[in-house]
């Protein structure tokens, strides 16, 4: 690789008028299956809670539950700024396999825990993984994927965080009421389900490529085409010349072999300064109403319904089965209408309905059955919103800072919705009031409410474009 030499590809257009085949399908199972890993990792740990305060699993205290909790959001925060650094510099593929490496063997060591402080380190290096997953796995997704086709598989990929969340819901209720020593070790069989799924991923994910785009950034241009020309044949099934032609003209990229920090930042705080904005409201909104309503409904019902440890896990899965339909119904919408339309419109339907819920819940007029209906239906929108949230900023940032950007956003959402909404809902379901808590959903109302306002007014509509079109690269001559 020469550093400043200057080199002309097609390798983005190539791609882009690739018709979806079964090798885009491959790709996808093999790399999508980050959102269905932490989806159940994040309710095994909910749906585990009761049990692992008992004698049956490690005696941890209520502190020590959130404690725990807390190691992993912070982990997950660190790991997606490291590994989305590193992602940039080092390429997509060799990160995405480090970063389900370290889940798969934290989630194992998991199902070994003999006591609160293993279990919290392990729990943190678990989320460190997860959240490395997060930043490489969405630019290779985006990198690879046809641009007429990438929101509706953006949206179905992060859609199955909700597969993974129904998955946990029900290996844990099965664990939990089984009998005898089953019952006793259930706790740790379930963790072992996230762990070895993770190993079997990690098998797939070696017939990945690396990215063609982040290639031809560092000058890899034979390696590069050479990619291309196998993903080509594999579409075609060898017959290249009856694909479509590239459209648009070929791009030219002065080749670096990183970007410097000072630079990232010039472009995120500068010239892409309106799009950061978008993408922390975005991030935000999402982040908290899912933190808000979903991770702490299980102490919602069991404060104001009675409803038992054990049982919990079934009133989850309804809201996992509606959050995976949303993105499946929705996400052609996405291709078809446009990302600025469909966005403003899902956070604000999400907006309302949350509103419409909370009334007759703070009355006390509803019971635990109709206001699980009324979450489902919320969640069949919101999960489109939160899915399109992270598109949008895998999107808009230039080729060279895509992972990070991805982190960056990423963490900030965590801090705020993974961190601040618990905080705020553990205070107050204390109360024991139901405005108490109703207040705090008409909060992630408010943000959702921003998040439609922000994209209507700054939204970036990406909708069947190239990604070097929607945000040309820092490279480009």
């Amino acid at each position: 690789m020469e550093q400043n030499n200057t080199v002309e590809t097609d390798i983005p257009q190539r791609l882009d008028r690739l018709p979806w085949s079964g090798w885009h399908t491959r790709i996808i199972v093999a790399l999508g299956t980050s959102w269905l890993l932490d989806g159940l990792e994040v309710t095994l740990v909910g749906s585990l809670s009761g049990i692992l305060q008992s004698g049956q699993g490690l005696s941890l205290t209520d502190p020590q539950v959130t404690a725990a909790a807390t190691t992993y959001l912070a982990g997950a925060v660190l790991g997606a700024l490291f590994f989305g650094w590193l992602t940039d510099r080092l390429g997509r593929r060799k990160l995405f396999l480090v970063t389900l490496a370290t889940y798969s063997l934290a989630t194992i060591a998991t199902a070994f825990s003999h006591g609160f402080l293993f279990f919290a380190f392990v729990r943190f290096f678990t989320g460190f993984g997860i959240g490395g997953e997060y930043a490489a796995i969405n630019s290779a997704v985006d990198e690879l994927i046809p641009g007429k086709v990438r929101g509706t598989v953006d949206l179905i990929v992060n859609g199955t965080f909700w597969v993974g969340a129904s998955i946990g819901a029900v290996a844990t209720y099965l664990l939990l009421h089984a009998g005898g020593n089953l019952q006793h070790l259930g706790w740790r069989y379930a963790f072992g389900i996230g762990g070895v799924l993770g190993a079997a991923v990690l098998l797939l994910r070696l017939r990945v490529p690396e990215s063609p785009r982040w290639l031809m950034l560092r000058g890899h241009e034979e390696e590069a085409n050479c990619i291309v020309t196998q993903i080509e044949d594999a579409v075609s099934n060898g017959k290249r010349d009856t694909l479509p032609k590239p459209q648009g003209d070929p791009l030219k990229i002065i080749v670096r072999d990183h970007t410097p920090w000072g630079e990232i930042f010039r472009n995120m705080a500068g010239e892409s300064r309106s799009r950061s904005i978008l993408s922390i409201v975005l991030m935000v909104g999402q982040s908290f109403f899912f933190n808000a309503v979903f991770f702490t409904y299980g102490l919602v019902v069991k404060k104001f319904f009675h409803i038992s440890d054990d049982d919990l896990p079934l009133h989850l899965l309804p809201f996992a089965i509606g959050s995976f339909f949303g993105p499946l119904v929705l996400s052609k919408l996405f291709d078809k209408l446009g990302r600025k339309p469909m966005i403003t419109a899902t956070y604000g339907i999400a907006s309302l309905l949350l509103v419409v819920a909370l009334v007759p819940f703070g009355m006390g007029i509803i019971g635990p059955r109709g206001l699980g209906i009324l979450f489902t239906a919320i969640f069949f929108v919101a999960s489109s919103a939160a899915s399109a949230a992270y598109l949008t900023v895998s999107e808009i940032f230039p080729l060279e800072i895509r992972a990070f950007a991805i982190a960056v956003f990423y963490a900030i959402g965590t801090l705020v919705g993974g961190v601040g909404a618990p905080l705020l809902f553990g205070f107050l379901i204390r109360t024991d009031s139901r405005w108490a808590v109703a207040g705090g959903y008409a909060v992630g109302a408010a943000l959702m409410l921003a998040g439609s306002i922000c994209e209507w007014r700054i939204g970036v509509e990406a909708a069947g474009q190239s990604l070097e079109n929607v945000s040309k690269p820092l490279q480009s001559h």
